[in-house]
């Protein structure tokens, strides 16, 4: 295996793991903050600035290609995060509530992305390769806030509703 190779692997490895224990981190500080609509939509469509990278030619794969990643992780890798994902009203606010199992679904995806992303680099390119984990990555973020948003407007519609019954009592 070449240097440049080994260099590439390597660095692939050290953003993995600092994006992991990003998520991690930024999941832990959340949970003490009362969330908002706003901060559940915003994640998605800020990744879907990363579509861009399909201007470069390296970067494109098959549409099948896509389609299956994306599939992988709507389905597989989403469910794991939408389980894990409570919302608790607290003091008239809602908080996402904290859950030492989405540090080890969180721990668990990452690991099996990492063995993943060694096998599918042997087929591809490292761009195709970023590709097809960018967008299952956007699979798996797409249905967990969309999951996270109905959640959360169930609970604002319930409070509305609490509180108008208070007032009319």
């Amino acid at each position: 295996m070449s240097q440049a190779m080994v260099s590439s692997q390597l660095l692939s490895l050290i953003v993995s793991l600092f994006a992991g224990t990003a998520v991690i981190v930024l999941r832990l500080r959340a949970s003490n903050k009362p969330t908002s609509a706003k901060k559940i939509i915003i994640p998605p469509i800020g990744m879907a600035t990363g579509f861009l990278m399909f201007v470069v030619p390296a970067m494109r794969i098959p549409w099948t290609w896509g389609i299956a990643a994306f599939l992988v992780g709507a389905i597989c890798f989403s469910y794991p995060l939408i389980r894990t994902s409570k919302f608790e009203m607290n003091g008239g606010e809602i908080y996402l509530k904290r859950s030492n199992m989405f540090i080890i679904v969180i721990i668990a995806l990452l690991i099996l992305r990492l063995i993943l992303h060694d096998v599918v680099e042997q087929h591809v390119s490292i761009s195709q390769s970023a590709s097809i984990f960018f967008i299952l990555a956007f699979g798996m973020l797409l249905p967990w806030r969309a999951a996270m948003l109905m959640q959360f407007q169930k609970l604002t519609r319930g409070n509305e509703a609490d509180s108008a019954s208070i007032k009319l009592k």
